[in-house]
C-alpha cells in the first residue's frame, strides 16, 4: 500500500533492499497474506534476485512484484501441474539457477502447493532455504486468547458434512487449540457441524480477512458465531481460519453424570449395544450423547476386566471345595 510522507505522494515502488543471494537453489518465500507490506525487505530482495519465481497463480504474484517493481520472470507451479514442474525445476536447480518458491498468500506448503518440489530438492541434496514471513494461521493465534503453547493445525476440514462431523468428532478430545482454514462458500455449514459435535461447550474464534481492510476476529460458542454470519452477509466473504478450544482436562465420565443417569446406563448397557443405550438415554435426559458414550465404554470396559477375576475366584473357591470333599 502506498502511502503519503510529509511532503509529497509516493508515486514510485519502495526500493529493494539489495542482499545478494546466498547462492543457487531453492527459496521457499512467505509473501502477504494481504496487506502488502507485509513483504519483509530480504523477502524482496530475494524475489528481486532469484532467476525464476515458480507461483500457485502467476496473475496472482505478479500483482505484487507490480508493487515493488521486481521484474523476475515467473511460472505455475500449483496442485495440478507439481508433480510434473517439480521435475522440471529440480533440473534447473541442478544446473545452477536459483528459485524462489511462492503460493498465493501466505508460506507455501501451509495447505498450500509446494511439498512435491521441496521434497524433490531435497532428496537430489539441493540447497533448500526458508524466508520466513506471514503465515494466516500464526497471526490468527496470536491474537485469538486460546492457549498457544501447543497447537494442531487441521487444514482443510472435508467438504461433505457426514465426513466433517467425523473428523471433527475425532479432533473433539484433543486437549489444546486446534485450527483449521475454511471457505466462504462453507464456513456456515463448518459452523453448523461444530455446533451438532462440539455442543456449547467450547469457545471458538473466527478471524476472517486478516491484514485486509474489513479484518475481523471475533470469539464465542460455535451456536454464536453461526448467528453472527447469518445475520450479516458481508461476514460470509473472504477467507476465514477458525480456532478451537482444545477438550477440558478429562475426567472420570461417569463421575460427570447423575447416579441416576449412571445406573440407568449400566443396565442398558447389558442389553442393547453401546450407541443404542446412549441415545436412549440421551433423550430422556438431553445429556451428551458423547459424555454419555464415554462412560458407557467405561462402564464396559469395567465389566469385560471384572469378569474374568470373578469367574478365577468361583473357580478357586470349586477347587476349595472339592479339596475338602
Amino acid at each position: 500500500m502506498l502511502t503519503k510522507d510529509s511532503n509529497r505522494e509516493a508515486t514510485t515502488a519502495p526500493r529493494v533492499v539489495a542482499d545478494a543471494l546466498s547462492g543457487p537453489g531453492l527459496y521457499v518465500v512467505a509473501t502477504p497474506i494481504g496487506h502488502l507490506s507485509d513483504l519483509s525487505p530480504r523477502a524482496q530482495s530475494i524475489l528481486a534476485s532469484v532467476d525464476l519465481i515458480a507461483a500457485e497463480d502467476t496473475r496472482h504474484t505478479r500483482v505484487l512484484l507490480r508493487h515493488y517493481g521486481i521484474q523476475t520472470p515467473v511460472t505455475a507451479c500449483h496442485e495440478h501441474n507439481e508433480k510434473t514442474r517439480s521435475v522440471d525445476l529440480v533440473r534447473q536447480l541442478e544446473a545452477g539457477k536459483s528459485i524462489a518458491l511462492v503460493s498465493d498468500a501466505g508460506t507455501p506448503l501451509v495447505s498450500d502447493p509446494g511439498f512435491r518440489l521441496v521434497n524433490l530438492a531435497r532428496d537430489a541434496g539441493l540447497r533448500v532455504t526458508p524466508v520466513p514471513g506471514p503465515c494466516a494461521l500464526i497471526a490468527a493465534l496470536s491474537v485469538s486468547g486460546l492457549p498457544s503453547d501447543r497447537f494442531f493445525f487441521e487444514g482443510f476440514l472435508p467438504a461433505r458434512s457426514g465426513a466433517r462431523r467425523k473428523r471433527i468428532d475425532e479432533l473433539a478430545d484433543f486437549p489444546h487449540t486446534w485450527i483449521l482454514y475454511e471457505s466462504p462458500h462453507r464456513v456456515v455449514d463448518c459452523l453448523s457441524d461444530m455446533e451438532a459435535v462440539l455442543g456449547d461447550e467450547r469457545r471458538l474464534v473466527l478471524a476472517r480477512e486478516l491484514t485486509k481492510r474489513f479484518e475481523t476476529v471475533c470469539s464465542g460458542t460455535a451456536a454464536e458465531l453461526l448467528a453472527h454470519l447469518e445475520a450479516d452477509a458481508n461476514m460470509r466473504r473472504g477467507e476465514f481460519v477458525l480456532l478451537v478450544q482444545g477438550a477440558p482436562v478429562a475426567r472420570d465420565a461417569d463421575a460427570l453424570l447423575p447416579e441416576s443417569v449412571t445406573d440407568v446406563l449400566a443396565e442398558l448397557v447389558n442389553v442393547v449395544p453401546v450407541r443404542t443405550a446412549c441415545q436412549m438415554v440421551s433423550q430422556l435426559t438431553g445429556l451428551k450423547s458423547r459424555l454419555l458414550y464415554k462412560a458407557a465404554i467405561a462402564m464396559k470396559q469395567s465389566a469385560d476386566n471384572e469378569a474374568p477375576r470373578a469367574a478365577a475366584v468361583a473357580a478357586s473357591c470349586v477347587s476349595r471345595n472339592t479339596g475338602k470333599d
